[in-house]
């Protein structure tokens, strides 16, 4: 299946907190999304990998995507190979997207730092033709990097004021790991993101992000190339007056 657009995580839910609500926009505006988690996110502390299966797939209606899968890199272990570079390949040239989305390479957590490079990487070298997996080659056009954790100065910020309600029922669709009710299968201990203001905090810096664009909510990238504008005048058009205090 043809995508336009795969956003790439290290665990299910990663997606959803970074860029959830661009890939529920870009739903809604017709574009087909996707959504490849690298891992079961098996080694959570809360939940198990047959829980965060069935939140995955949950969150994945709630945005509306054409696709989800999670592939099989070990979760905690997600190491920059040629093994786990050929599998996100097969991806990219099974769905051909002509956008990849990736989590920012600064990170907290290694697993999103070893995704980012991988991503990266994959997304090069899968537009090579000598390079074999039976599969024809493709290059997305670009990889755009969404945040997680540590902020960066953004290339541009996506408004997502009409699809951010979306994007917090995606997020709640994982009850295993965000705050809700504590049970055996979802696991009794605390953790940053089970606490009860976890999800106001993804608001608030929705919030803030938003208030750089004159919106009420976005989300911010970054590339790592120059972006190419042809028509200055009309891109920073009358709506760019409405950020000016």
């Amino acid at each position: 299946m043809k995508l336009d657009v795969i956003a790439f995580g290290a665990h299910p839910d990663d997606v959803e907190l970074g860029c959830g609500g661009t890939i529920v926009k870009l739903g809604a505006q017709g574009y087909r999304t996707g959504v490849v988690a690298l891992t079961r996110g098996e080694m959570g502390t809360r939940g198990s990998a047959e829980t965060r299966a069935r939140e995955f797939a949950a969150s994945a209606g709630v945005m509306g995507v054409s696709m989800h899968k999670a592939l099989d890199m070990p979760d905690g272990r997600v190491d920059l190979n040629w093994e786990n570079k050929v599998k996100v390949i097969r991806e990219i040239r099974a769905h051909q997207p002509r956008i990849v989305f990736a989590p920012y390479w600064v990170a907290r957590h290694p697993d999103h730092e070893a995704a980012s490079r991988i991503v990266r990487e994959a997304s090069y070298l899968a537009g090579l033709k000598k390079l074999d997996t039976g599969q024809e080659a493709h290059r997305p056009f670009k990889v755009l990097f969404y945040q997680a954790r540590f902020e960066f100065s953004p290339s541009f910020v996506v408004d997502i004021s009409s699809s951010h309600e979306k994007k917090l029922e995606a997020i709640r669709s994982y009850g295993s790991q965000f705050h809700g009710p504590k049970n055996a299968d979802h696991g009794t201990d605390e953790t940053l993101i089970s606490r009860p203001d976890f999800i106001e905090r993804i608001a608030t810096r929705d919030r803030q992000y938003g208030t750089y664009v004159g919106v009420e909510f976005g989300e911010p990238f970054l590339v790592r190339e120059a972006l190419r504008i042809d028509d200055p005048v009309d891109f920073f058009g009358p709506e760019c007056l409405e950020t000016i205090p």
